[in-house]
């Protein structure tokens, strides 16, 4: 059908009390931004609900982008008419009959915003449903948990019509909780992580280490090709690349072989803390998950954290690598995930990594290494760029990337 609004209920919002209109303005700004290759849509978005109105775009293609977007319970595709009744029988029964199947039963639900209309809502109800059981053979009325329910919604400029309702990401508004930044490495389990910190409101800019000539064109390109899968729950994400070889190279030279991975992701981390501050985020947030690798022990991260006071959040902490897959598959990062080009996490790994670093030896390895200088060469060396979602970051790669998926 030709649909010409999309109406978006709100769910989790209607909590918030007094900061209800800014969670409100946050979700209209990044649904926005979700559907910015969409010229015709208008988007107003309301205190009770949401309204796009299609203008002629394809609503199939609005919908599958706006069912990412955080802060939304759910949605309706919905036909305007004019205010008659006429025009709303024939409308309604076209919607029933291409969603009934023998055996179906359904009821109509109607609200009425311009209370000068002729009928009520009751009379609105009463007549249209003995429209739809004179002109649909075979259904029948239930009220309760029918199998179609026919929405009404009498406007000030029309009479709107949807009989299906479409579940959203659920979540709150992606910049209402502040701003994080993740270390997106390219593995499987930090985009989950920062998905799950979107969910609950946190704008995450993705920050990402690279090490040319070890690391490929094509793991940066996977990288910022997550960053743009995770950018559909947002409308949109900063990519920060900082570049990491000198550091790797300085550490592999001066540093034990058993302490290499703990100083680097303390190099790591004193970067992220830098990036954080100049960039007013509030928290670092990554994919560890307790006891998966290495590094991921507790005396790791207490050699780890030691550079930093701000919050290190890990999403997925207590998730085993059955639980993070799942939600990778389901947000769709988990194939490109897997595919085999090396992240800087991985280059000059010792067969045998300190699993219990101590934190004093960690600390003495790193003095034997130019921190400051280090730091301030890979700080000038950023580039941030924005992402949004859809778009293509394979470039020369992209027939080595189809041929893996």
């Amino acid at each position: 059908m030709q649909y010409t609004e999309i109406m978006v209920r709100y769910g989790e919002l209607s909590t918030k009390g007094k900061n209800r209109r800014n969670f409100i303005d946050s979700l209209g700004r990044n649904v926005r931004k979700a559907l910015h290759d969409f010229p015709e849509l208008k988007v107003h978005a309301n205190r009770d609900r949401m309204h796009i109105m299609l203008n002629g775009e394809d609503s199939t293609k609005v919908m599958a982008r706006l069912k990412l977007v955080f802060g939304i319970q759910n949605f309706s595709p919905s036909i305007r008419v004019d205010q008659d009744m006429d025009a709303v029988y024939k409308t309604a029964i076209e919607m029933v009959k291409a969603q009934y199947q023998p055996g179906m039963t359904f009821k109509i639900n109607t609200r009425r915003s311009d209370h000068q209309f002729e009928y009520d809502t009751n009379e609105i109800n009463d007549m249209l449903g003995g429209q739809i059981l004179d002109h649909v053979d075979g259904i029948q009325v239930k009220m309760k948990q029918p199998d179609i329910v026919l929405r009404v919604e009498v406007r000030l400029n029309g009479i709107f019509l949807s009989s299906e309702t479409i579940q959203g990401a659920g979540g709150l508004p992606v910049g209402t909780a502040g701003k994080g930044m993740l270390m997106l490495s390219g593995g499987i389990d930090s985009p989950v992580a920062g998905y799950l910190g979107m969910k609950r409101g946190v704008n995450m800019e993705m920050v990402h280490f690279f090490s040319p000539p070890y690391t490929s064109e094509q793991a940066l390109a996977k990288a910022k090709q997550l960053a743009s899968t995770l950018a559909s729950y947002s409308g949109s994400v900063k990519f920060i690349q900082i570049p990491f070889t000198e550091i790797q190279e300085e550490i592999k030279e001066k540093v034990p072989e058993g302490y290499l991975m703990t100083v680097q992701r303390r190099l790591m981390m004193r970067l992220m803390d830098a990036i954080t501050r100049k960039r007013n985020g509030k928290a670092i947030f990554n994919g560890e998950s307790l006891g998966q690798v290495a590094s991921q022990t507790m005396d790791s991260m207490i050699a780890i954290n030691d550079v930093t006071t701000l919050p290190v959040l890990r999403p997925v902490i207590s998730m085993d690598k059955t639980e993070i897959i799942k939600v990778a598959e389901e947000i769709d990062t988990y194939n490109l995930s897997i595919m085999p080009f090396e992240d800087c996490c991985t280059i000059f790994a010792p067969p045998a990594p300190k699993t219990h670093p101590k934190l004093d030896r960690s600390r003495s390895y790193e003095e034997r290494i130019d921190v400051e200088g280090l730091m301030q060469r890979a700080l000038d060396g950023i580039v941030i760029s924005e992402i949004k979602p859809g778009e293509n970051y394979m470039n020369a790669q992209e027939d080595v990337f189809a041929e893996l998926l």
